[in-house]
This record gives C-alpha cells, structure tokens and sequence, in this order.
C-alpha cells in the first residue's frame, strides 16, 4: 500500500491503474477494502475499520486519492468537494500536443450510462452537464506531449473527453480515441496532487503522487 499521508482522520494513497475504487459489478476486491484490511492487519484492530470514500478516479487512471478514517472527517469532507474547497491537479501524456499552450476549457457533457461513455459539446445543449477546465502543456519535461490539467468542476470522465475534443487524446484511452492500448490496459492520466485544508485539524495538507513506472 502506497500511503502518501495518514492521521488518525484521513488517509491518502497512491492508487495503481487497474484498481477500483469501490465495488462494482465486476466483483473485484475495491481498494477501499484493500486498505481497510491493510489497516486492520497493520494496527492488529479486532472490529471493522471505518473508511469512507470522498472522491474517486477511473479504474484505469493512477494517482492521489482521499479516504476518510472516521465519520466527522467524511461529512466534512464530502461539503469540501461540493463546495470546490479541494484543489486537484492532474497530468495526463497526450498523443498529440495541444494546439495553445495553455487555456481555459468549457463543455457541455453528456454521459451514455449504457456505454460508460461522454460526449463534449461546445455549446449548451439539454441535460448538458457544464464541464470546466485549466490545462497547460508543460513542453519543458522529458515526459513528451505531457498536459497538467486542473479541473474546475468534477464530471464523469471529463478530463478524457475535454482533452479527447482538443485533439489531445490520453495514451491507451481507446474510449475516447486512442489507436492502441497500453500494456497494462491503464491510460496516462494520473491524479498528480491534491491540495486542501483538514477537516479536523485546519493544517494545510499538500501532496503529490509519483508517476507510475510504465508508460510514462
């Protein structure tokens, strides 16, 4: 278990791709669960381990992700994100560069629950779900066609498919594009940090995720 940070209220670990963050249809073990047993094992704890899920990322998407370990922190938690006090950054390595270097993005989303799939609209459009985000190419790192992205609103998929509309596919993402997959069935976007103030004890918690080794 990849733990960036844990206090008696909160965890955060470096999620692999591949993982789910709760259960799904699939029935595969959630990484929930995985730490709730890593925890339990970890501390020799005779009863259940709390742990609520915030946020989530993509099954194939690696990176910074938010577990609270008691309910005080979970409900304030949960109003953090409703009301964008918790800021993340991503990156994602893009098969093409994009055209601007840097730039503000606006959609209009539209999810196909059948085929777990959005579409981008540039103009508001019915059940239209608006979609921001700031994204800047950093051309300076060895990473190739490498784009931080910080989203301003938190849609389904919504990185993948804003970046997917400007020509900038994420590698290995065949749903929005990509002519190949990756080895390991993950994309390159990763959750890269996450910034924001503890719910319980007020200090600032700041912190970043290493990229995976594959791929990148």
């Amino acid at each position: 278990m990849d733990v960036l940070y844990e206090d008696n209220h909160i965890i955060i670990v470096n999620k692999k791709a591949g993982e789910i963050t709760q259960g799904d249809k699939t029935g595969d073990p959630p990484l929930s669960d995985k730490i709730k047993s890593f925890i339990k094992k970890r501390d020799n704890k005779p009863g259940n381990v709390f742990l609520g899920t915030v946020h989530r990322l993509d099954r194939p998407v690696s990176g910074v992700i938010l577990f609270a370990k008691t309910s005080k922190a979970l409900s304030r938690l949960n109003k953090m994100f409703q009301e964008k006090q918790i800021q993340k950054t991503y990156w994602a390595k893009c098969v093409n560069p994009p055209k601007i270097k840097h730039q503000r993005l606006v959609h209009f989303l539209i999810k196909d629950a059948k085929k777990n799939k959005s579409k981008a609209h540039k103009n508001s459009v019915p059940n239209g779900k608006k979609s921001e985000l700031i994204y800047t190419h950093l051309k300076d790192h060895k990473v190739t066609n490498l784009i931080e992205v910080t989203p301003l609103t938190g849609r389904p998929h919504q990185i993948r498919v804003q970046l997917a509309s400007i020509g900038c596919v994420i590698l290995g993402d065949l749903k929005y594009g990509a002519s190949y997959p990756n080895p390991d069935k993950s994309i390159c976007l990763h959750a890269r940090r996450i910034e924001f103030i503890h719910p319980v004890n007020k200090t600032k918690i700041d912190v970043t995720a290493a990229l995976p080794d594959l791929e990148w």
